[in-house]
């Protein structure tokens, strides 16, 4: 049976805490593909789209803050035209401008990715401009955040769904201004050629050494790896986690534990329910722990998650059931020894 909102938790000072990101008080009546922010004043910052439904032309992008411990009224922050919006990706840069990625246009092939920025944490938003004037498929971040390299550079997993599916990743140098793709990444597996993998989520190990996990349509999580900062990359292969074509993300704490948030259902487009956290302590060969921060069967959907950490503390907003963003935060203890979250 699907989380019933009384099973979310209010605002607590104690950790693990579940919340809805927003009342039924809004004029979307659906919502999808959440990003989260947290900012050092302790506020958390996220981003989805909003509208009558997937694809429909008024999707737009929707903002909500949390200040001290209360989330603010969604508000629309990007609508730049009358196609639909998707995926927001919100970063913050190191000298503190927040960057509010999102794609636009009728199908996915034909996305043009545009960003705005904000130095006041969210309050204002400057005019959206193209990511890459032009561009035609969606360049930039495609659904998980961007990350920060040992040499300054920023890395964002890409993807392009169009003449087939498409991985690579886009780099920026110059903190932003400009970005530059790789090559699409090599097919190990030929079971894997042509098949869907996108969306990829990134961390980096040691010094240049960068990896990646995939979402794909052939029933698990597959993974490529990069020696060399990101500019070149091994061939994609498949790992053993389970994924039913549906997004994920990961975020690495201290002592290179990975953190991933997923959908375990081993069938393409099969179930978005339950949705788990992961750790994992080997650089993600093994994910010996497991959370199950939503139930579910069948029609249920509890996907799309974006997880992020401070310190110890990781937190992330997934879509609940398209109808409302849910927001998790506790501490890497919690996953461990399997602590669920307050209810009400």
């Amino acid at each position: 049976m699907p989380t019933d909102k009384k099973d979310l938790a209010k605002n607590s000072g104690n950790l693990p805490i579940k919340e809805f990101v927003f009342s039924n008080n809004h004029s979307f009546k659906q919502c999808h593909a959440s990003s989260l922010l947290h900012l050092k004043n302790g506020m958390f910052l996220s981003a989805w789209f909003g509208g009558t439904e997937e694809k429909n032309d008024d999707v737009g992008i929707w903002f909500s803050r949390r200040v001290n411990g209360q989330w603010e009224a969604p508000r629309e922050v990007a609508k730049i035209n009358n196609d639909a919006h998707w995926n927001p990706v919100l970063f913050q840069s190191p000298t503190g401008k927040i960057f509010l990625f999102f794609k636009v246009g009728k199908e996915i092939d034909s996305w043009e990715t545009w960003v705005q920025t904000s130095t006041d944490d969210g309050t204002t938003w400057s005019v959206a401009n193209e990511f890459v004037k032009g561009d035609k498929g969606g360049r930039g971040p495609v659904k998980d955040k961007p990350i920060i390299l040992s040499d300054g550079s920023w890395l964002a997993g890409a993807s392009h769904e169009a003449n087939g599916y498409h991985v690579f990743v886009d780099r920026s140098i110059d903190s932003g201004k400009t970005w530059t793709a790789t090559p699409y990444l090599p097919i190990g597996d030929t079971s894997l050629l042509n098949k869907e993998l996108i969306q990829p989520t990134l961390w980096e190990s040691a010094p240049g050494q960068i990896h990646m996990l995939l979402r794909s349509s052939e029933g698990c999580i597959c993974r490529s790896d990069s020696k060399d900062y990101g500019y070149t990359w091994a061939p994609v292969y498949k790992t053993t986690l389970p994924n039913p074509n549906s997004g994920i993300d990961l975020t690495q704490l201290a002592g290179n534990m990975l953190v991933l948030a997923y959908n375990p259902d081993n069938k393409n487009d099969g179930d978005r329910a339950p949705l788990l956290l992961a750790i994992s302590y080997d650089n993600g060969k093994t994910w010996p722990q497991q959370l199950n921060i939503e139930n579910g069967k069948g029609d249920d959907e509890f996907s799309y998650p974006a997880i992020i950490n401070f310190g110890d503390t990781v937190a992330l907003t997934y879509t609940w059931q398209r109808k409302n963003i849910a927001f998790w935060m506790g501490t890497k203890k919690d996953i461990a020894n399997g602590h669920f979250g307050k209810k009400q």
